[in-house]
């Protein structure tokens, strides 16, 4: 049934262009307990020219999600600063939802999507600083 939901979500997106795909999972955060950041996501992207369509999904997270965020680091793998907000539409407690968004991104932006140094990163009410994070790659 979970994975359903996940793949029901992702099958709405937008076709044509490169795809990216990224597995969404809790995030180490220094004092927070392990068990409020649980759960499990998905995302893929799709980068037509300069235009980046963003879907996803997520579930069995510890608390609400409150926010997403598209985040961009200085390498692949190296979190850096939020450049976009996705879109959240939570479902019962909240902690199933989905994310979506559409950006239109500078050449430079493009550059360093293509390059792996694009992630999602979803906050909760338990995990306000980051929850679950995954990074798009093709």
């Amino acid at each position: 049934m979970a994975i359903c939901l996940l793949s029901s979500a992702l099958l709405l997106h937008a076709q044509g262009g490169d795809k990216f795909k990224g597995r969404l999972a809790p995030v180490p955060a220094l004092g927070i307990q392990p068990a409020l950041v649980q759960g499990v996501g998905l995302a893929e992207a799709t980068l037509n020219g300069r235009k980046l369509t963003i879907s996803g999904a997520f579930e069995k997270m510890a608390s609400a999600a409150t926010i997403a965020k598209l985040g961009l680091g200085q390498l692949p793998g190296m979190r850096g600063e939020p450049v976009f907000d996705l879109t959240v539409t939570k479902t019962g407690d909240g902690k199933t939802g989905t994310i979506a968004g559409t950006f239109d991104l500078t050449p430079q932006q493009v550059d360093a999507f293509k390059k792996g140094r694009f992630y999602v990163q979803i906050h909760s009410e338990g995990a306000p600083n980051g929850h679950l994070l995954g990074w798009l790659l093709k």
